[in-house]
């Protein structure tokens, strides 16, 4: 099991963060590269605003091939199956890289684009499929661990990425096309060892109806004298859904035995991205600056958060089966909105006193430890449980289309709002995080160590009535 989480992660999330981390890195030498590129064909200088126009392309197209990619993974998992979606997945990121790649010596911007964009799709795909796959094959009593791998190769990206962006290793001006075309090994390595794993048991019994290789699958995974009990949770489910089709999207809106699930699970991603942390990355650098950290070194300083993201993930896979799903995501929360009036004050009063830039630092880091601890992690988690099989797939293109929209809009719009609040746009992520766990608190039950079917029955109150 825990082999199969490493083989689907390292092409899966792992793509994700890393993509969104290399990119910071090049940024002056794709300036450099737009201008020369432009001159030596039209014989001109690149006017300025286009040449901003143009970057803000290269960076923000993945959020929309993310999009695509978000809109076509649940598709792909149900035709192909969880583990052919994510295969066919790879052929997009080594095409993409190799785009990339070429962009610099063929002269070609536009290559660079069209990279961008499939390694979108690829990190879309990868972002629905994955989760579906780990939250099918892990038994109820360690399901919440192994969905945190999810997270935690998400934020391994992250740092792998900011670490790989160093221009001492290729961050450097010779070799930020090879740091771009890079995306290609995790791809070849998930082609490497994801065939030696069986498909999903759920998927093969519950949509293919093949009895025989979910029982294989199954001892694989659990082994042959403990297979047995998940064996006839699938079955209670398969007899449960008689023979349902795997819904579509539009399907699930109308659906009112899913009503209160859907909510959910659009208010946990859309809390889990407009939260902050996009903020808190953004004024990391002026804080470091202010702290007394030169400008050179605050690139290592930076590694310091994704290695703090990346501990809080593994600490919450460690925790999130004794604690549950419900005291992590709202403990997240409500920590997050403390940090929130804490960095208020703190850069208010930023330069009055020689000690209070340490004090935004560790809000800083705090912010970032209750966001992995809680809503990083466990909002993917929860998208998993609260569905059963027909309606999984077409959720997690629900939450994918949701996250990634919202990651483009807060994208567009976070600097003007930094621009007119300056440091009181936090008392805007305060009153949001405090709304989102408000929600948990009253919606959500504890799915630790349930079923998909008694979990589905915590939600029929809701959704009919109490006297249903």
């Amino acid at each position: 099991l825990f082999l199969a989480v490493c083989a689907v992660g390292i092409g899966g999330t792992f793509q994700y963060g890393y993509n969104v981390s290399i990119i910071n890195a090049p940024t002056q030498h794709i300036h450099r590269f737009l201008n020369e590129t432009w001159t030596s064909r039209y014989h001109k200088e690149l006017n300025p605003d286009l040449l901003t126009f143009l970057w803000s392309v290269i960076a923000s197209i993945f959020s929309l091939g993310g999009l695509c990619g978000a809109l076509i993974g649940g598709s792909m998992a149900i035709r192909l199956g969880r583990k052919g979606a994510l295969l066919m997945n790879n052929v997009i990121a080594i095409l993409a890289s190799v785009l990339m790649g070429i962009s610099f010596p063929t002269g070609l911007f536009e290559l660079l684009i069209a990279g961008r964009f499939l390694i979108g799709i690829n990190s879309g795909i990868g972002l629905c499929v994955q989760p579906l796959y780990i939250g099918e094959v892990a038994p109820k009593h360690l399901r919440g661990g192994m969905a945190m791998g999810t997270s935690i190769f998400l934020t391994g990206g992250i740092l792998t990425g900011q670490i790989i962006g160093l221009r001492e290793l290729l961050g450097g001006e010779a070799y930020w096309p090879l740091l771009l075309s890079s995306s290609c090994f995790p791809a070849f390595a998930q082609l490497l060892f994801l065939p030696w794993f069986p498909e999903s048991p759920r998927y093969l019994l519950i949509d293919r109806g093949d009895e025989l290789s979910c029982a294989k699958a199954l001892k694989r995974f659990h082994g042959s004298s403990d297979y047995g009990r998940e064996m006839a949770d699938i079955q209670r489910e398969c007899f449960a859904l008689d023979g349902e089709k795997p819904k579509k999207p539009w399907q699930l809106f109308t659906d009112r035995g899913v009503r209160w699930q859907l909510i959910t699970v659009i208010v946990m991603t859309m809390g889990q991205q407009l939260s902050g942390i996009n903020a808190i990355y953004f004024y990391a650098t002026y804080i470091f600056k202010q702290a007394g950290i030169s400008a050179g070194k605050i690139p290592y300083v930076t590694l310091g958060t994704g290695a703090c993201e990346c501990l809080t993930a593994l600490t919450c896979g460690l925790l999130i089966d004794s604690v549950g799903r419900r005291y992590l995501i709202i403990g997240g929360y409500l920590l997050m909105s403390l940090w929130s009036t804490v960095l208020t004050f703190s850069l208010t009063y930023q330069e009055l006193y020689s000690w209070v830039p340490y004090v935004s630092m560790a809000s800083i880091f705090a912010f970032i430890l209750s966001f992995g601890l809680g809503p990083g992690g466990i909002t993917n988690t929860l998208t998993a449980e609260l569905f059963v099989q027909s309606s999984r797939p077409a959720a997690y293109m629900i939450a994918g289309t949701v996250s990634w929209v919202s990651f483009f809009t807060i994208g567009m719009l976070f600097p003007f709002i930094v621009n007119g609040l300056k440091q009181y746009c936090f008392l805007v992520f305060l009153l949001e995080c405090s709304a989102v766990a408000a929600f948990i608190f009253l919606v959500i039950p504890e799915t630790k160590n349930k079923s998909f079917l008694e979990i589905k029955t915590e939600f029929h109150k809701l959704n009919f009535g109490r006297g249903s």
